[in-house]
């Protein structure tokens, strides 16, 4: 009897031990060097055959850059056509606009501003940008909240001539704050002066230093009329995807320590549009709704992509998707594959390329 106890217990033993020897390690490149480790899509078990499908349906509709990442390392890279300026092809080295991608990483941001103790997302927005920021009675005004701004639902009419204008004369009465959502860039955009005027430095000098740097960024801002734009490499913007993926963390390094906003970020931040997080869009809800319409739709933004990707997505189909399930990062970067300001359906026409290769 005491034979027996002695051999399961060394079954048991050895079986913990095997568990112990392969930990589920994530892979980050290093700051300051071009290298990154690469895995083969045969390696994982991929349906190699159908990859071409979805190379051809990515430079067929303008894709300049495609990355795919699993556990942080390399399974796809592909480049296609030629910058936006003049014709030299479009390489690794080449930049790109995130275009309203660019919002998560304000988003984060100002994550990273209330983890120090400069701001709180519930506190009245003219705490920061002052009264009179609006066309609001300081009645109206003081009832919008940072959050409002970070969800989308300030009240402030989108419907006027210039929605991206974020003079007072154009943020104008709609509804009371949190009771519609609508895409509206100008209250976002002002983000970047809460931030300035939060922390006391420029909005650039903070992100750099709180992101870019940590991590190794490349890339650099730009103002195109009223939309502050963020423009870099898509190795650039697969390191935040990464950063993401992995809870704000990089390497041992905490970058974003905030769980709590983190979590909230990428979730449902209120009721109206449920597939819309901290200017993050989400997959996997109920319904959702889309930009320039008060329609809510039933089902999931991407009924083919795994229900928890969240994604920032920007104009003429810019995207930074992170999956968790899948332990994945996809970055696609280029021209307008559809004649919509954002293109929703490009993405869930990509997964459609993706699933029969992936779940082979």
């Amino acid at each position: 009897m005491k034979k027996e106890i002695f051999i399961l217990f060394m079954i048991l033993s050895f079986f913990s031990c095997k568990k112990e020897e392969k930990p589920d390690l994530m892979y980050f490149p290093p700051k300051g060097s071009n290298e990154w480790a690469t895995t083969s899509p045969a390696s994982l078990g991929w349906n190699t055959d159908k990859i071409p499908d979805l190379v051809s349906l990515l430079q067929t509709n303008g894709t300049r850059a495609f990355i795919l990442l699993v556990d942080g390392k390399i399974v796809m890279e592909e480049y296609f056509g030629t910058v936006m300026v003049g014709s030299a092809p479009f390489v690794q080295t080449s930049n790109w606009y995130w275009a309203s991608a660019g919002k998560t990483l304000t988003a984060c941001l100002i994550g990273k501003a209330q983890e120090e103790g400069f701001l709180n997302i519930m506190d009245k927005s003219s705490d920061y940008l002052g009264t009179g920021w609006t066309s609001l009675t300081s009645q109206q005004e003081n009832l919008i909240t940072l959050r409002h701004q970070l969800t989308m639902t300030t009240g402030l009419d989108d419907g006027v001539a210039d929605n991206h204008s974020f003079l007072p004369q154009d943020l104008i009465y709609k509804a009371d704050p949190g009771i519609r959502w609508t895409y509206h860039n100008a209250p976002y955009t002002l983000l970047d002066q809460v931030i300035s005027n939060a922390t006391g430095q420029s909005f650039e000098s903070y992100f750099n230093s709180k992101l870019l740097d940590p991590i190794g960024m490349d890339g650099f801002w730009l103002w195109l009329d009223n939309d502050h734009v963020y423009f870099s490499t898509a190795r650039s913007m697969a390191r935040f995807g990464l950063l993401i993926l992995n809870k704000g963390k990089w390497e041992q390094d905490l970058i974003l320590s905030d769980s709590n906003f983190l979590e909230d970020m990428v979730n449902t931040s209120q009721q109206i549009n449920k597939g819309y997080g901290y200017l993050w869009w989400l997959n996997g809800k109920q319904s959702y709704m889309i930009p320039e319409t008060q329609i809510v739709f039933p089902g999931s933004t991407f009924p083919d992509a795994p229900a928890d990707m969240v994604s920032g997505m920007g104009k003429y189909g810019q995207y930074v998707s992170v999956l968790p399930s899948k332990k994945m990062v996809l970055i696609r970067l280029g021209e307008n594959p559809e004649s919509v300001p954002v293109p929703f359906l490009f993405l869930n026409e990509i997964w459609k390329k993706l699933n029969p290769i992936i779940n082979n």
